[in-house]
This record gives C-alpha cells, sequence and structure tokens, in this order.
C-alpha cells in the first residue's frame, strides 16, 4: 500500500491511474508525470522512457500492474516507474484501488436515514422523497470533490452527513433556526455534483460540470422537482437561494452571497467541514510537534500537528 512505502524500495503493485501529464525534458525528450491511486493514498510515478505502449496504457481510469523503485523528489516520495501493463482480470478488484470513506458505509447510510427522516415539513419531505428517488443511488457512492477534499468512494455522503451533525448542534444553541430548512441544504447542497462528475471511481469534470457546475446544477434540479409537484411559494425559493449561495462568496463560485439565516449558515458549515477534512488529510503524513507542508486550500499555510494532550 502506498501509505506503507519507503524510499528504496522496488514495488510491484496494481493502481489506479488518477491523471497523467506528458512533459518534455531540457534534454528534449518525452516523459509522464502520473498520479497513481491505491486505497491508501496517491502517489507521483514518473515514466521516463515512454514508447508506444505507455501511450496506450497511461490513460485516466486504468488499472496498471506497475514495477517501479521509491525515490523522494522535495521531501515526497515518487515511483520511478520501470514497467507497465494492463491489470489481468484476477487484479481487477476496484477495491483495492479506491479511496473510501473512513467512515463504513452502513453507518453513513443510517446517519442520512435519521436526518432524512427528521425533517417533518411537508413541502420538503415531498422534495426530499422525490429528489432521492431519483438520485440516491449515485448520491451515495460519488465523492464530493475531484480532489483536495472529500475526494473519495462515498465522498459526497459522509461530507453532507457530517454537515448535518453541525447543523444540528447549531439549531441547539441559536434562536430562530429552521433546523427543517437548514437539515435539507445540508442533504442537498452538493447534489449537483452527481452530474457534475463522471463518474465515482476516477471522476472527471463532464460538460455540464465545466459550463455550467454544480451549484447551478443542484438549484436546476430542486427547481424542476418542485415545478413538477406543483409546490410553489417561499420554501422552494428559500432551499433555491441556499444551494445559489452555499460557497459564501461570489468570488468562490456562490451566483449570490447568504442572504438568509438558514444560508449563511449553511455556507458556513460547508466550508468548515471541507477545511477539516483537508487538515485530516495533511496531518496524516505529519509526526507530532511538526508542521505540514503549505495547504494551498487554506492560504497556502503550514499547520502545526499538536502531541496528544
Amino acid at each position: 500500500m502506498i501509505k506503507d512505502f519507503k524510499i528504496g524500495e522496488t514495488i510491484s503493485q496494481v493502481f489506479l491511474v488518477k491523471d497523467v501529464t506528458k512533459g518534455v525534458t531540457t534534454t528534449g525528450k518525452n516523459y509522464m508525470s502520473i498520479l497513481l491511486q491505491d486505497k491508501s493514498g496517491t502517489i507521483e510515478g514518473k515514466k521516463w522512457d515512454i514508447d508506444a505502449k505507455d501511450l496506450e496504457n497511461f490513460k485516466k481510469g486504468a488499472l496498471l500492474l506497475i514495477d517501479g523503485d521509491v525515490t523522494s523528489f522535495k521531501d515526497k516520495l515518487q515511483l520511478r516507474i520501470a514497467s507497465d501493463n494492463i491489470a489481468n482480470k484476477e487484479y481487477s478488484d476496484f477495491s483495492s484501488v479506491i479511496m473510501s470513506s473512513p467512515i463504513p458505509e452502513e453507518e453513513l447510510i443510517n446517519d442520512f436515514n435519521y436526518y432524512k427522516n427528521s425533517v417533518h415539513n411537508e413541502t420538503l419531505v415531498q422534495i426530499l422523497n422525490a429528489i432521492f428517488d431519483k438520485y440516491y443511488n449515485d448520491y451515495i457512492i460519488f465523492p464530493a470533490a475531484v480532489r483536495n477534499h472529500h475526494e473519495f468512494y462515498h465522498g459526497l455522503i459522509h461530507h453532507s452527513v457530517c454537515m448535518c451533525k453541525v447543523a444540528e448542534q447549531v439549531c441547539k444553541i441559536y434562536n430562530d433556526i429552521s433546523y427543517d430548512l437548514l437539515i435539507t441544504g445540508c442533504l442537498l447542497h452538493d447534489l449537483g455534483k452527481v452530474i457534475e462528475f463522471s463518474d465515482p471511481i476516477s471522476p472527471s469534470y463532464t460538460n455540464e460540470g465545466n459550463l455550467l457546475g454544480h451549484i447551478s446544477i443542484g438549484m436546476s434540479i430542486i427547481k424542476e422537482t418542485c415545478d413538477n409537484l406543483n409546490i410553489t411559494g417561499e420554501i422552494p425559493m428559500l432551499l433555491e437561494h441556499m444551494i445559489l449561495a452555499h460557497h459564501g462568496k461570489q468570488e468562490y463560485g456562490s451566483p449570490v452571497t447568504p442572504l438568509t439565516r438558514e444560508a449563511l449558515l449553511l455556507s458556513m458549515i460547508d466550508d468548515m467541514d471541507a477545511k477539516m477534512m483537508v487538515l485530516d488529510k495533511a496531518y496524516k503524513d505529519v509526526n507530532d510537534g511538526e508542521y505540514t507542508d503549505r495547504i494551498f486550500a487554506l492560504d497556502n499555510a503550514s499547520f502545526y500537528k499538536r502531541h496528544d494532550i
């Protein structure tokens, strides 16, 4: 497993190809940088001597049996690839190469059902039931991102459920918050990602994802659902506003900024959960008393990992 690799080791293992970049050395030779993944993490692979077979094999989403040596560049492990072959059928089990939620699927689904069933407003119940009748199967397996946070199998439901847990506690502290509206927003805010992304295994952006984005897609799903159910009035408008505003600022991709208590809370809870996941990832490879590498998603800061207290 990638997490156990040590400098100097020779590796022979099946990997999922997550991304491929072609380059040219200073001497004019072609090479490839390949982001490789197993269920424990990712590592950058380098293939310096490229032939026709490499060009055919190294494609995003491919399962490859790779032989190579573990090296280091700028204090990060790399895999110098010696050979690559399409994985035989006996190695084609994706479970060995998929990064999945650290929370078991059954627990995630139980939590999802708990929060979905905790909503009692009849209009919101209708909306939730209609949407998840259509999108549930994708919702429980898709990632919540291509990179940075919750970019793993079951990532979307993981992210949404964690946000519901925070929202539940927030509603106990502050007055005049609609629990039903906030929980519905937490469950639906990233729904558009099941259309924005190509698949749950090795996702890339679809045409809809590139041209519309998950915020617009999600709002459209809610509007279409409400139109089909003949639901009008303030509730669908408030829910649509929450989806449009959940990135908090227009420079972060939201067409509008939050202008209700629930929309503001949704944007803050979303931001907090995403950042905590980014930190969790960064801390995995850091010893107590040391700092992470600079984290672009967190203002390019290096974070200190405290000792147990």
